[in-house]
């Protein structure tokens, strides 16, 4: 066998036992592949990896009618259908309910679904693996799993066991994208790879634009986003220098130091797993760039915006601002317009005389758990569930809260009365997740009538 330096790049890697996609490069190492004429940056090298003939992003035909039969048998819902169809407003077995006027799948997400459907059927003798979940919902990532792709395992601090995949595998990329690392990996060790990321889900595609653009006008990239979230992960890598904020709370934190300083030590423990290598506040605080993980909360990212940009013209003055600060909007429209919805359904809560609002979606997935945040920071009661069966026959209902725990608390508080209810779902849920929870109450509801004559 003739070794040449991909070959042996690769053994080398699969030997260790284990590759993690987060490492960041140092400022100094960031311009990479490096030749007499033209050195090469990240962004390139990821345009180099995407136009690779190995590298599929349209998916496959032969196979596209098959699956989306499959994807609307296993997906669609009569109930949901029949709510748009009825002004987003149903009655049924005691049960109102009033629909958001934007909720569920998104485009990106349902061509994600589409090209990972495709590729299972595109290559029937293959070993198929996929490096994270596909989208933040159980239902469809178990329906993967039922199809034979192997979900990469997770090993610990950001690696992944990647010495399960051999030359020839197939290796589906999830809807969230992948980072640099993976990505140069996947392309020297994989003999095929199909890709379901940033050509599918076009934010984030846009986001990593954003950093590099960052990155050449020598700016620090603040990211709005959960450092240990997927997507960010991936933009993370294509950035030089960056600090991630989860929140205004944490970005309040970084505008202080920005205008006063103070103890360093402190600065960086609090953010120690949310900073590029080499991280000094002292020296790249100076010219910052703002991006976000796509399924934010807009208004939260917008409110952080102006107030580095006050931070900015308040210490180097409104002449200065543009040598300084650099902001793009990257929120996904669809994730705005879920936000947007809920916020119409919260705002009529009392005139619809609302219990509460439904929120339906994976448990780890951030878009949905923003939609939980607008009724409740209004004060309207709401839960968010990830599967239908978090609501018993004992009328419990088990729910994650703002703060991320998993409870168990008592349901429809009055069975006596009509139930009237507003319901919801995340970008990456199905619209048969949101017929399987509304049919668990009207079966709830159902039956509390039957015993209630029987008595």
């Amino acid at each position: 066998m003739k070794f040449t330096a991909a070959t042996v790049s690769a053994i080398a890697l699969t030997s260790v036992g284990a590759f993690a996609p987060s490492t960041v490069y140092p400022r100094s190492e960031t311009t990479l592949f490096s030749t007499e004429e033209k050195a090469t940056t990240k962004k390139d090298d990821r345009l180099r990896f995407m136009k690779s003939k190995r590298f599929h992003r349209q998916g496959f035909k032969e196979v596209r009618a098959d699956v989306e039969n499959a994807i609307k048998d296993q997906f669609q819902s009569t109930l949901v259908d029949d709510l748009k169809t009825n002004n987003f407003v149903v009655e049924k077995d005691g049960v109102k309910v009033f629909l958001a006027k934007d909720f569920g799948f998104c485009w990106g997400v349902e061509r994600s679904i589409a090209l990972a459907y495709e590729a299972v059927q595109h290559y029937p003798g293959k070993k198929l693996h996929i490096t994270n979940e596909l989208i933040h919902n159980p239902e469809v990532n178990d329906r993967l799993t039922d199809l034979k792709v192997n979900l990469i395992e997770k090993v610990g601090d950001g690696k992944k066991k990647f010495e399960v995949v051999e030359d020839g595998d197939v290796v589906i990329l999830p809807a969230f994208g992948a980072s640099y690392e993976e990505m140069e990996f996947l392309d020297k060790k994989v003999g095929t790879w199909q890709h379901v990321g940033n050509g599918s889900v076009v934010p984030h595609s846009s986001v990593w634009n954003t950093v590099d653009r960052h990155q050449k006008k020598g700016l620090t990239s603040i990211i709005h986003g959960k450092y240990g979230h997927e997507e960010t992960i991936a933009t993370t890598s294509f950035c030089e220098d960056f600090i991630c904020v989860k929140d205004m709370k944490e970005a309040e934190m970084v505008a202080d130091y920005i205008a006063n300083g103070g103890d360093k030590d402190q600065f960086l423990k609090h953010f120690e797993k949310a900073v590029s290598k080499g991280f000094d506040p002292d020296k790249m605080l100076d010219k910052v760039g703002l991006a976000n993980q796509t399924t934010m909360y807009k208004k939260e990212t917008k409110a952080i915006g102006q107030l580095f940009q006050k931070t900015m013209m308040k210490k180097f003055g409104p002449s200065k601002i543009d040598e300084h600060y650099f902001e793009f909007d990257t929120i996904c429209d669809a994730t705005q317009e879920r936000q947007d919805a809920v916020t119409e359904l919260t705002a009529n809560a009392e005139e619809y005389g609302l219990d509460f609002i439904l929120v339906v979606g994976g448990w780890d997935s951030s878009n949905t758990a923003h939609l939980l945040e607008i009724p409740h920071n209004s004060g309207v009661r709401s839960f968010h569930i990830n599967r239908a069966e978090c609501i018993s026959a004992d009328n419990t209902i088990t729910h994650r809260t703002v703060d991320g725990d998993i409870v168990t608390e008592p349901f429809l508080l009055d069975m006596d009365k009509e139930v009237v209810m507003g319901v919801t779902s995340g970008a990456s849920t199905p619209d048969a997740a949101v017929q399987d929870a509304l049919s668990q109450i009207f079966l709830l509801r159902k039956m509390h009538g039957v015993e209630k004559v029987e008595a």
